[in-house]
């Protein structure tokens, strides 16, 4: 008689390696499976050891396995406690169990060849090993059933609970025992007095998670968001949000999202880990490392936020299972997914707002602690200007700037652009003042003043920080290059109207074409040359050329090189069509030429160089004159407003960090 089905479904072993050689690709989350199921079994204490040869062995004093144990659940792939009547809570504690598709185990493949399961039950003891390779030639021989080698009873290594240990390694461990220590204490809520993790030696603990310190505003959702609030020594802010995402009080999230002080914060000192995420924890285990990328969020609050969620929701006995199927991440158009997210979207909202208002109030203390003369200063200004301010610092203070010392400068640069801008409101204000109102024209002139002496003060003390570098390189004796480039990117040191002096760039290569041609009848090392410099300004072209400091020379010498210099220059204007045009030489010299021993030596010396358009400038001369220019300036300054008084209580160490020019 013909078979009313015919069809009937089969499983191949194969199933193994699909399921477990490849589930999981880093051992925490392996480790993880294995403390979960120590969970699951009432153990108060799980033990991981690992060897230098990359052994692990992890032991556990729960209730263990009997042979029966093992192969009806253990060894069964698939085995599906919670649909067992009873098994959803453990006997001994009533935990609520995280073990749920039963291929949790499955992940040992990935990490390991070779598996050990040591487990002792009511005084008996058994085990039995588990070999990939083994299992790759039954699955070769398409065989249907895989038998475990049987370890001998007198081998078995404890005398409560299971042990498994696991050998022949395919993952290479090279992580520190500090990674894996940071990465357990993050998967697991439920460590503590009750259940304790001990990793090489040491127990793992909250404090091993390592960001509790870092939360400077905190919102937390549940009684287990407050325990963590309690444990932040310097809490700046904290706020009780509700839990709840809808009717149903089954549907509550748990736990806490907090902000740190600076974004760096969030940067695991010891494993170089970034912590700008918020996990996801169900039943206490992780089920998700990280859903803040869901909510792409781009606002600055963004950077300095982390977190726990708690949703036990998503795994509820009486409904369908919700984890994908290596257990690292949620099913996403679940509906209970999505009204999780829903209720996360709305916090982030509500928190990034609040985030914003604190660091805005925040700013003005964190730059008067910074800056004590911001206080004066602000006090100083009209009401709006006031608000504007503080407005700014508390911008600042949203920046995701790591150290004190780099938002220092900022604050300092935002108070100098503050007042740029304000004189520009300033000049015009004066359009709106009537003709005779000749008070408020004065109070207005007045406050320009002010501006325009803080700003000329920034620059003057900018200045002196270039020409005192100068001095520097000058008694060093530096090397040709940094004299060269220092002198070059300042070309004010020579003529202060020389900074916005211009260099045509096709016109410059022919020049110095032709000095390096003019260049080869000469001696260098007798000359000392060190660079030269061409540039037009004012309608001439002017080449400067450096001479090491230290060295004596000759006027002849100069002369000479100077006369062969303008005509190979004379050459190249012809030949451009711009054959008249003013050439002229400065040569920077270290020391006195040679015959400038008498007055009457050096005037002769000075006319035969202005025969051939060229001057000498000594490098101590350059340093008095630039030095005198703006000293003055800074030891005669009487007149002081408020802005004044804020920018020269700043310190020198502020304007050479403010100055682009200061290393």
């Amino acid at each position: 008689m013909t078979d009313p089905n015919p069809y009937q479904m089969t499983l191949s072993l194969s199933v193994l390696k699909h399921l477990g050689f490849g589930l999981y690709s880093n051992v925490p989350a392996v480790l993880s499976e294995v403390v979960a199921n120590a969970w699951d079994a009432d153990a108060q204490k799980v033990v991981i050891d690992i060897d230098v040869s990359g052994k692990i062995t992890i032991t556990d004093d729960g209730h263990g396995m009997s042979v029966d144990d093992a192969n009806n659940k253990y060894l069964y792939v698939g085995y599906e406690r919670r649909s067992q009547r009873g098994e959803s809570m453990t006997p001994k504690f009533k935990r609520r169990v995280m073990g749920r598709k039963g291929i949790g185990k499955l992940s040992l493949f990935s990490i390991a060849k070779n598996i050990e399961v040591h487990s002792v039950k009511d005084g008996a003891s058994h085990g039995f090993t588990l070999n990939t390779d083994d299992i790759e030639k039954i699955i070769k021989k398409e065989e249907r059933q895989y038998h475990p080698t049987v370890i001998p009873t007198g081998n078995v290594e404890i005398d409560k609970g299971t042990r498994i240990i696991l050998t022949n390694m395919k993952k290479k461990l090279d992580r520190s025992s500090i990674f894996l220590r940071r990465k357990l204490a993050r998967r697991f809520s439920i460590i503590g007095p009750d259940f304790q993790i001990i990793l090489d030696g040491t127990e793992i603990s909250p404090e091993d998670r390592a960001y509790h310190d870092k939360i400077q505003y905190i919102w937390t959702f549940d009684d287990r968001g407050t325990k963590v609030q309690n444990t932040v020594k310097e809490l700046d802010h904290y706020e009780k949000r509700p839990s709840s995402l809808g009717d149903d009080e089954k549907f509550n999230i748990g736990g806490w999202i907090g902000t740190a002080r600076t974004a760096g914060d969030l940067r695991d000192s010891e494993t170089g880990e970034s912590l700008n995420s918020i996990i996801l924890l169900v039943r206490g285990k992780l089920a998700q490392e990280d859903i803040l990328p869901e909510f792409r969020e781009g606002g600055l609050y963004s950077k300095y936020i982390f977190g726990e969620i708690h949703a036990d929701f998503l795994d509820r006995d009486d409904l369908d299972d919700i984890s994908t199927t290596n257990r690292q991440n949620i099913i996403q158009d679940d509906p209970r997914y999505v009204a999780l997210r829903s209720k996360l979207q709305q916090e982030l909202k509500y928190i990034q707002s609040r985030w914003t208002d604190l660091r805005n109030e925040e700013g003005q203390k964190v730059a008067e602690k910074m800056i004590p003369s911001i206080k004066d200063w602000l006090t100083s200004l009209d009401t709006g200007y006031q608000m504007a301010a503080k407005k700014l610092f508390g911008r600042i203070n949203q920046l995701p700037i790591d150290t004190d010392d780099e938002k220092r400068q900022i604050f300092i640069g935002a108070i100098l652009a503050f007042e740029r801008l304000r004189f520009r409101r300033l000049t015009g204000r004066i359009d709106q003042i009537s003709d005779n109102n000749l008070t408020a024209l004065s109070q207005v002139f007045s406050q320009i003043d002010d501006l325009e002496e803080s700003a000329y003060y920034q620059i003057t003390r900018d200045r002196l920080d270039v020409i005192n570098k100068l001095v520097n390189l000058v008694d060093d004796d530096a090397k040709e290059r940094a004299i060269q480039t220092h002198l070059f990117n300042h070309l004010w040191l020579l003529e202060p109207s020389w900074k916005w002096a211009r260099s045509t760039e096709i016109m410059e290569r022919r020049i110095r074409l032709a000095i390096t041609t003019a260049s080869k009848s000469f001696d260098e090392d007798e000359l000392y040359r060190l660079d030269i410099y061409y540039m037009t300004t004012g309608g001439k072209h002017v080449i400067i050329e450096l001479k090491r400091a230290s060295r004596a020379l000759k006027s002849e010498d100069l002369v000479s090189q100077i006369s062969k210099y303008n005509d190979e220059i004379s050459k190249v204007l012809s030949e451009s069509g711009r054959q008249g045009e003013k050439v002229e030489f400065i040569c920077v010299i270290g020391r006195q030429l040679q015959n400038w021993s008498t007055p009457e030596g050096r005037e002769r010396s000075e006319r035969t160089l202005a025969g051939q358009n060229a001057h000498v400038v000594m490098y101590d001369q350059l340093i008095d004159n630039a030095q005198a220019a703006y000293q003055d300036y800074l030891d005669d300054q009487k007149k002081a407003g408020e802005l004044y008084k804020l920018i020269t209580s700043i310190s020198d160490e502020d304007f050479r960090a403010l100055s682009p020019d200061a290393d």
